[in-house]
């Protein structure tokens, strides 16, 4: 199945491989080995809270300057 990339990045999955996700409306994006990899993510199953981005953003490497910058970038502030 052939699938077209947008301008806007955007990719419509084909009707045949929906039909086998029909409650999907999240997909966790990866790339392994030049592949795109899509999984379906419930995000009724996950309770995100605060302390739980914290946690993650934490993972990622990402301090409370990384995020104050990037608010600031955002919203065109030098």
């Amino acid at each position: 199945m052939l699938a077209k990339v947008t301008s806007k990045n955007q990719i419509t999955l084909p009707k045949k491989v929906m039909m086998h996700f029909i409650n999907a409306q999240y997909f966790d994006v990866q790339e392994n080995r030049g592949k795109i990899v899509l999984t379906p993510v419930s995000m009724n199953a996950q309770k995100i809270t605060a302390d739980g981005v914290r946690v993650k953003l934490a993972q990622l490497g990402i301090t409370p300057t990384d995020v104050t910058d990037a608010i600031k970038w955002a919203r065109g502030h030098s």
